[in-house]
């Protein structure tokens, strides 16, 4: 696309000049001018980074959907996509960096391009966001071609996930650039007032009033002199002697950043960041942990764009239709081990489990336990009415 050009008075054009925008509170020291990137406010870059980092943690499997239920494939596919999508990352540091991309530096874009040989899959390389763009097909709003380092792809060839769809064009995502811009704004305002309020000279907690018309104190050198002869005591604790008559000594309470209310504002930009990434405010540093509240995180956040993703892989990689991805992210729920040892002991009493899956969930190395077993008084529903209590003159 090309740049708007403006005339100038000589007929000759010029590309219109980029505006930017200035906030200053009181001087120099504490202003914020300009334009604040998101992956430079360390509250914004945590939450992405925590989201990045626990579904980076959540393996990939395989699924073949069966009439019998859904069944995990164990193949080479698979391993290429859960454990060595590509050959110079490890599969934690690749969703990782994908996800990184597809909440902050893509600003809701990700593009992953696949490589193959002879038909078979072989890496998976995710695109930095400064390599892809995105071009609309004409007038159209539905097509649409990614650029990769200046290079036409279709998008049916790439992985392209996408956060928070773009109102115009829902094929491409738009992040959450512009409900953050603010709070990154007034966050870099607090961490720089509170930077210069800490490095300030002036909050001093004691002030003396002499005489000024004294020549012996109207100099620099001169009131020095005053501190080191009355002020200043020849070791900690001992009192002040003064001249009553030239001196006047006043306590005063100096202003501190609860006074400001920092602290608070703070806080509630926190919450407000945490709030719309969809991450517990304790990932930010407020509050404390509650494993209610992290769970929530996990179904709520976490579950909604490991599907996307999933999808997404399924559509462009998957030949077979009974086949799809989805991740395991019930791992990563934070189970009381107490409560999830009740359930699959009552489980086992029913023959749903067997000894072995109880020792997987405990974190216990199996020990050949793969019989199901039932307790003898659990008989088929179709057989209820043939139970001899049920019979008369039985037993």
């Amino acid at each position: 696309m090309s740049k708007k050009k403006i005339k100038n008075r000589r007929g000759s054009t010029a590309t219109t000049p980029k505006s930017y925008t200035a906030i200053w509170l009181s001087d120099s020291d504490i202003c914020l001018s300009g334009y604040v990137r998101l992956d430079r406010n360390p509250e914004i870059v945590a939450a992405c980074r925590k989201i990045a980092m626990i579904l980076s943690s959540a393996t990939i499997h395989l699924m073949n959907n069966t009439e019998n239920g859904d069944v995990r494939i164990v193949n080479e596919l698979s391993r290429a996509i859960d454990i060595d999508p590509m050959p110079t990352m490890t599969r934690s540091t690749w969703m990782e960096a994908i996800v990184m991309n597809l909440l902050l530096y893509g600003k809701g874009n990700s593009v992953v391009a696949p490589h193959t040989w002879k038909g078979l899959l072989q890496s998976l390389e995710p695109i930095s966001a400064s390599r892809v763009s995105f071009l609309p097909v004409g007038n159209s709003f539905r097509d649409y071609k990614v650029m990769i380092d200046g290079a036409e792809r279709d998008p049916q060839s790439v992985l392209h996930f996408v956060y928070n769809p773009d109102p115009t064009y829902l094929w491409k995502g738009c992040g959450l650039t512009v409900s953050l811009q603010d709070l990154a704004d007034n966050l870099k305002q607090a961490a720089k007032t509170e930077k210069a309020f800490m490095s300030s000279e002036y909050k001093p907690s004691i002030i003396v009033k002499v005489d000024a018309l004294t020549e012996e104190f109207a100099s620099p050198e001169g009131r020095q002199k005053l501190l080191d002869s009355y002020v200043r005591p020849a070791k900690t604790g001992d009192p002040w002697l003064i001249p009553a008559e030239q001196f006047e000594v006043d306590q005063v309470k100096p202003l501190t950043l609860a006074d400001l209310a920092i602290a608070d504002t703070v806080q509630l930009n926190k919450k407000t960041v945490a709030a719309l990434f969809g991450v517990p405010a304790f990932v930010l540093g407020v509050g404390e942990y509650k494993r209610d509240e992290w769970n929530m995180f996990i179904q709520s956040t976490i579950m909604p764009l490991a599907k996307s993703i999933a999808m997404e892989m399924t559509k462009k990689l998957i030949l077979n239709p009974a086949w799809y991805l989805t991740f395991n992210v019930w791992s990563l729920m934070d189970y009381d081990l107490k409560a999830t040892s009740d359930v699959l002991l009552a489980g086992a009493d029913r023959g749903f489990v067997n000894g072995d899956e109880w020792r997987d969930r405990m974190h216990m190395s199996p020990a050949g336990l793969k019989e199901y077993k039932i307790l003898e008084n659990y008989i088929p529903y179709d057989l209820s009415g043939a139970q001899k209590k049920l019979v008369p003159g039985g037993d």
